[in-house]
């Protein structure tokens, strides 16, 4: 029988992650770190993700059923539910290395100035195939503070954090349609310490179906309600609604799908030189939408050397 009050909630949110939920499941339930819950906020899933939720019999795992309303929503429901005094988010299509919990809680534990602790992730493909391991681009709480808001200083399934902070800065901003971590983060940092450690603690799955696309397959207007509304560190109803209706009508599965290999052909040619693979990604996303005139660039200079392609990434990073 497992505490009544655990020392970390793992905060899951859930929404038609049939494809990948066990696997990310399992990789929680075989930490090293046992005194956890595991609290899964169900947002409104049509698939078989409840199913195989209640396939795992274990004590740990509280499940949570809602409408489905998207991210935000699901975590501040959680939050609200959460026992433990720290929370350790992770996604539905992700995996955790089995010292994740362990390794995060000691160094919070150890080091209680700090509010919120990121890691480095090793990225996958849609079938768990490794592309790159990604290094947050501030490790110390100074190099951080010193990030541009437009940049987002957390990779949000690595981050591990102090529940009563979260809470107190008013949750998940449901207007931040999309980015409602880094907006949480610009607003956090103002007062609170962070950092990311060098190690990568979990395996960030890249997949067609999530919401989140590589940033320039978004449209100049969301694009512009974003960035206005992180540097003001403030979002009205009225720029939530907007970015809702701009992400409906032109984020389609379609452009899902070719974001999605765009970017892992991107990051086979500038973070995993395998040129290779990258003109298949690349090719994959030029069939699947062949109005990007930036996927044939890429795939034409995955024929260049690796270091000739490194100079060009520096030199014009915005363009590739």
């Amino acid at each position: 029988m497992y505490n009544n009050t655990p020392k970390i909630t793992v905060l899951m949110p859930a929404y038609n992650a049939a494809k990948y939920i066990r696997e990310a499941i399992a990789s929680i339930l075989h930490q090293s770190f046992t005194d956890f819950e595991l609290l899964i906020v169900n947002d409104g899933s049509v698939d078989e993700t409840v199913k195989i939720i209640h396939s795992f019999k274990d004590s740990r795992i509280v499940l949570i059923n809602k409408d489905n309303g998207g991210v935000s929503t699901a975590l501040n429901l959680g939050l609200k539910h959460a026992r433990a005094p720290y929370i350790a988010r992770f996604d539905a299509d992700d995996i955790c290395y089995p010292n994740r919990l362990k390794i995060q809680y000691e160094f919070i534990t150890r080091y209680p100035e700090y509010s919120i602790i990121g890691s480095a992730a090793d990225y996958m493909d849609a079938d768990g195939h490794f592309i790159f391991t990604h290094h947050p681009h501030g490790h110390l709480n100074e190099e951080i503070q010193q990030l541009k808001y437009s940049v987002c200083p957390f990779i949000h399934s690595s981050v591990f954090y102090k529940k009563d902070v979260i809470i107190k800065n008013g949750g998940y901003n449901e207007h931040a349609h999309t980015y409602e971590d880094h907006f949480l983060w610009v607003n956090i940092l103002k007062n609170e310490k962070g950092c990311n450690l060098s190690q990568a603690l979990i395996k960030v799955r890249l997949n067609p179906e999530s919401i989140t696309i590589d940033e320039k397959w978004h449209s100049r207007k969301f694009r512009t309600i974003k960035y206005t509304t992180l540097k003001n560190r403030s979002i009205t109803g009225t720029e939530g609604q907007q970015l809702y209706q701009v992400t409906k009508k032109h984020v389609s599965p379609k452009i899902k799908q070719g974001a999605y290999y765009a970017l892992c052909g991107k990051k086979f040619l500038l973070n995993n030189y395998q040129p290779e693979k990258a003109r298949v990604n690349m090719g994959r996303a030029i069939s699947a939408y062949p109005l990007r005139l930036d996927n044939y660039l890429l795939y034409t200079i995955s024929y260049l050397p690796e270091r000739i392609i490194g100079w060009l990434h520096k030199i014009n990073f915005s363009k590739l």
